[in-house]
């Protein structure tokens, strides 16, 4: 069975920056997404960012395009979310997963990692 772990997150003020890292272990399957979610207080978690494990293409919700940068090391499999330009409402726990290929779905998930963007 796949473990994600992230980590990366604590507390920054708003423009500042934080690098999130995911951990992939235990996987014998192939990985065609991963990606980065977020659950920000009061609200459902929502798709950030996701990478082609393959051939890197990426895609940003809206709000954070221009601002946050997925990528990947594909021999480490690791997963990084570079956050620039942070504001408060980029609060939330931000959660890796992993689509394995063929399946069309984010089918596991780490346990998340909080990021408090406060003055």
């Amino acid at each position: 069975q796949v473990q994600l772990v992230e980590s990366g997150g604590g507390l920054v003020q708003p423009g500042g920056s934080l690098r999130l890292s995911c951990a992939a272990s235990g996987r014998t399957f192939s990985t065609s997404y991963m990606g980065w979610f977020r659950r920000a207080p009061g609200k459902e978690r929502t798709f950030v960012a996701g990478i082609n494990w393959n051939d890197g293409s990426t895609h940003y919700v809206d709000s954070v395009r221009g601002r946050f940068t997925i990528s990947r090391d594909n021999a480490k499999n690791t997963l990084y979310l570079q956050m620039n330009s942070l504001k408060p409402e980029d609060t939330a726990v931000y959660y890796c997963a992993v689509s394995p290929v063929g399946t069309g779905r984010y089918d596991y998930w780490g346990q998340g990692t909080q990021v408090t963007v406060s003055s």
